[in-house]
Formats: structure tokens, sequence, C-alpha cells
């Protein structure tokens, strides 16, 4: 599974970053993470809002950082 933080690096973005790695922890899946700043490539994935998570190539979830226990159901 490849999971994608998209986001410019505000309190937000890192705090879906924290939520998402303790759900993927706790469910026991393997997942490699990527941080993606670029502004380009954040709209790319049609993302206006950020943070937002991407779970193998599809948008999860933009605008808002959700729990540790919602990330679960997406992943």
């Amino acid at each position: 599974m490849i999971i994608k933080i998209l986001g410019t690096g505000c309190s937000k973005c890192k705090k879906l970053e924290i939520n998402v790695r303790e759900a993927v922890n706790e469910l026991g899946v393997e997942a490699s993470f990527e941080k993606v700043e670029d502004i380009q490539e954040i709209m790319a994935y049609g993302v206006m809002n950020t943070p937002a998570l991407v779970v193998d190539e599809e948008v999860k979830v933009m605008g808002k950082v959700p729990s540790v226990k919602d990330i679960k159901k997406y992943l």
C-alpha cells in the first residue's frame, strides 16, 4: 500500500501524517509513505484543500484531518 500525504507542511498536514502512521501501526499493515508538498503535484490529484490523504493513488480525504478510527476505514 502506498500512502501519500498531500500538503505544504502545515500543522494539519503533520497531524494527518501522525494519525495515518498510528492507524497503519494499529492495523499492522505494510505501507510506504510519501509526502507531496509540490503544489502542481497536489493539484494534479484534483486537491484544492490540504491536507489530503491518498491511498494507492486514490484521494480518500481532503481539507480535514480525520481521526485514527476514520483513517482505518480508508485503509
